[in-house]
């Protein structure tokens, strides 16, 4: 199926995603993760903390306008067309603990840095945003070579495009990833239980201090 965006562009997912996820899936990484990508674990959670009442996180739905589909026949229908009725902001909104949660979910095969390709003008905005209304806004990167997850709060973000709009590196070196964002240790279920790492991120925040634990 062909999808677009609003202007027209093509839309072509993330080769770096693609290839990714491609791994992800072939690789027996363990037996409570095997096959599974980035989001399958961040719908898992979610699950969890519905199920249990602890937050209500959920993926957006992504409004698309269908513009050309085929009738094979009379009981199927198959979309050949389509395009993004307004260009997509971040993955994931929610509610916990009072908190308005606000996220997207980027994984990359790069060892040395994250890509800041991965991240639209458009979301780095609707992030800034969501700051501006005391909302928590971040994404969840997983550096798949080495299986490690990272809460980035929207100020790194915020601090690595400026260097980038002013000539600097187009990307964060895996070395400030793991000095200023906040690693999700690995469960077995929920494989990332990502709340207990938001409350740290919320409380930096409040207190005015980083967290000497990340």
């Amino acid at each position: 199926m062909t999808i677009r965006y609003p202007n027209g562009k093509l839309y072509t997912p993330n080769a770096s995603v693609q290839k990714t996820e491609k791994k992800s899936r072939n690789k027996d990484l363990s037996f409570s993760n095997r096959g599974k990508t980035l989001e399958d674990e961040i719908n898992e959670a979610n699950d969890y903390y519905i199920k249990r009442r602890l937050a209500i996180i959920h993926k957006k739905p992504v409004p698309v306008q269908i513009v050309k589909v085929e009738y094979p026949s009379r009981s199927a229908a198959v979309i050949r067309e389509a395009y993004f009725r307004t260009p997509s902001t971040t993955d994931y909104n929610g509610v916990w603990n009072g908190h308005y949660i606000d996220f997207d979910a980027k994984e990359t095969a790069s060892k040395t840095s994250f890509p800041l390709k991965n991240i639209h003008e458009h979301q780095m905005t609707h992030m800034q945003q969501v700051t501006e209304q005391n909302g928590v806004a971040f994404i969840i990167v997983r550096f798949s070579a080495f299986e490690r997850y990272f809460i980035v709060p929207y100020e790194v973000l915020q601090k690595a495009w400026q260097a980038m709009e002013n000539g600097s590196r187009k990307s964060i070196p895996f070395s400030m990833i793991e000095e200023e964002a906040y690693e999700i240790p690995t469960t077995y279920y929920p494989r990332i239980d990502y709340l207990p790492i938001i409350q740290r991120l919320i409380d930096a925040k409040c207190c005015g201090f980083e967290s000497e634990e990340k």
